[in-house]
């Protein structure tokens, strides 16, 4: 099976657009994408589109009524956070299989301001968790850490400092502000231990990639801008003889990360920057622990260290995060690519991790009653 590579990569600044149409979003970061290429709508052999809030809507179909309808065919995604990260493992897959040799992902949402998961259906595990909201689930993960470990409060609040600082430095950030310890701590309390500047942005966005077979990669001359994804994998919730309502999110990315470490043939030592799934403060930390990039009670070490900060042994979300630079939810996955892969071409400017060369994104989603989805990707300068 060939390797695969991204030729094209970009996204919008994410923001809020309430005068924009979802299909007019996903249209501007597929050209930006495709221009970042060199190659035009013609090129695409098919196209994965994810979206979760408009599913319903063939958004796919309608971006190429607005760049250019060549009749290849479309697949629409929606698997919760994971969504625009489904949709590029599907493409992934597709150029994997042999099916084409150029594939178009891209990913979109347009979100209102709230709470982020605060509707929807499935069972309640009031008396469970205390409350359906996502800000709750994810404070008792923290709380949970807290417990076993010893995780303080101000621990989770230095990963919304580092955040917010790293994403002063990237144009394609929603906020671009500092937030000094303090003010964090000081917020507007959401959920012990999250204050709201601890809880990630809904925003408007959308981001594109275009992947392509090394023989054709070659053929074409593109090495030089091409960055090989070394591992593509996704798991959900495994079987448990004691199930919760709420999901098992540090379960679901174990299992992915062990076998995207397998896949890719390496090891989370060997990883030079991640963009993980800070969607709340306390989320960045479990997760540390869950990729491996250290064991077990050693997050709030890592932080308080700078081991995970722009300039560390490992820098995590250096384009703000979730926290930071936003989470549409549809594209959020093909942002955290779009990440790294300026990281791993040299382009970062200002947070440019210096000799990137091996880089991992993560996103995971669900919620109670609806288990889990998520994506881990492995990607390499080529």
């Amino acid at each position: 099976m060939s390797d695969v590579y991204v030729v094209g990569i970009d996204m919008i600044r994410f923001g809020r657009f309430p005068d924009r149409t979802v299909p007019g979003l996903a249209a501007e970061a597929a050209l930006m994408a495709l221009d970042d290429a060199g190659l035009s709508i013609r090129d695409m052999q098919a196209l994965y589109c994810g979206n979760l809030g408009q599913a319903n809507g063939m958004v796919g179909q309608r971006m190429l009524a607005e760049i250019g309808q060549t009749g290849i065919p479309v697949v629409n995604v929606a698997n919760a956070c994971a969504t625009g990260a489904t949709a590029f493992r599907d493409a992934w897959i597709a150029i994997k299989a042999g099916l084409y040799d150029t594939v178009l992902a891209v990913g979109v949402e347009q979100m209102g301001k709230g709470l982020l998961g605060g509707t929807g259906g499935g069972p309640s595990p009031e008396g469970l968790v205390g409350s359906y909201t996502m800000p709750a689930m994810f404070a008792q993960i923290g709380i949970e850490h807290a417990r076993k470990y010893g995780t303080t409060f101000e621990q989770f609040a230095k990963v919304s400092v580092k955040n917010h600082h790293h994403s002063t430095l990237n144009p394609k950030s929603m906020y671009r502000k500092e937030t000094p310890l303090e003010e964090v701590m000081g917020a507007e309390m959401i959920a012990y231990p999250n204050t709201k500047l601890m809880c990630s942005v809904n925003v408007d966005g959308s981001a594109a990639a275009v992947l392509m077979a090394e023989d054709k990669v070659r053929r074409l001359g593109l090495m030089d801008r091409a960055v090989r994804i070394r591992a593509s994998e996704m798991s959900s919730n495994p079987f448990a003889e004691r199930q919760m309502a709420m999901p098992d999110f540090s379960a679901a990315t174990r299992a992915a990360a062990k076998s995207a470490y397998e896949r890719a043939g390496i090891g989370p030592d060997e990883v030079n920057l991640v963009e993980l799934h800070d969607c709340f403060a306390t989320a960045e930390l479990v997760h540390y622990e869950n990729l491996g990039l250290c064991a077990d009670g050693e997050a709030g070490r890592l932080i308080d260290e700078g081991v995970t900060a722009l300039g560390g042994k490992v820098p995590v979300n250096v384009s703000g995060g979730l926290l930071s630079k936003g989470h549409p939810l549809g594209a959020t996955g093909i942002a955290n690519i779009y990440e790294v892969a300026t990281h791993l071409r040299g382009k970062a400017g200002a947070r440019q991790v210096e000799g990137a060369r091996i880089g991992l994104t993560h996103v995971v989603g669900g919620g109670p009653g609806m288990g889990t989805a998520c994506a881990i990707h492995v990607l390499e300068k080529a």
